[in-house]
């Protein structure tokens, strides 16, 4: 795909595009004006993004208890949010990327709870077989995936964004403490996230919610 058509598919502005990948404005206008041509390794790289942030967060409802379906380990019986997805992840023994609250329990910071039901994660449709997975795309771009203790997860721009996506469905008390967190640990600073543009009012309503979360 030619950039002018990447940004054409996601909807978005020369400016939005930019805001999106980090990438300079004026680049943008003169890739698509062919004053400079992109090296080919970073069109590749554009179009694989573009492509997995068109197919992925495809969530519209929750799962429901299904009789007919397996269950995983339940939350309840783990002392430890971590040991918990280790189980999951063995008991499912496929390659799967955590996310939503799955992926700030990984990065250590959501204790998640302890009834906790749902299984948010980007993997092979295969694993709608079991009760409570949510799969939110069957891929996710690799250069937004982190590894701890054996386990793969989104890490906390692309978690953002996810729960962002769906947030209409989603309990946002995981990711509002994991913002606030984020927040206060880096000098009262919300430096380094990344929002597409697409989310950026809602990001302003979930930033204020995080910075006033421990006041409340």
């Amino acid at each position: 795909m030619e950039i002018r058509e990447m940004r054409e598919r996601l909807g978005d502005t020369q400016s939005e595009f930019a805001r999106r990948y980090q990438i300079p404005f004026r680049t943008v206008q003169n890739w698509e004006a062919s004053v400079r041509v992109p090296p080919a390794y970073v069109t590749k790289l554009l179009e694989d993004r573009v492509k997995t942030d068109l197919i992925n967060r495809k969530t519209v409802v929750l799962p429901r208890v299904d009789p007919r379906k397996r269950n995983l380990p339940k939350r309840s019986e783990f002392v430890g949010a971590l040991s918990w997805l280790q189980a999951v992840r063995e008991q499912i023994g496929q390659p799967v990327v955590f996310a939503l609250d799955e992926a700030l329990m990984c990065q250590g910071s959501f204790g998640g709870r302890s009834d906790e039901y749902l299984v948010w994660l980007y993997g092979d449709d295969s694993l709608s077989r079991y009760n409570g997975v949510v799969i939110l795309g069957n891929r996710v771009n690799p250069y937004q995936v982190q590894e701890r203790n054996g386990l793969r997860y989104t890490d906390f721009n692309r978690t953002l964004a996810d729960a962002l996506a769906n947030e209409a469905i989603l309990d946002m008390q995981g990711i509002t403490e994991a913002l606030s967190r984020y927040y206060y640990s880096h000098a009262s600073s919300l430096e380094g996230i990344v929002i597409a543009p697409e989310y950026e009012q809602a990001f302003e309503r979930l930033a204020n919610d995080a910075i006033n979360y421990y006041d409340s």
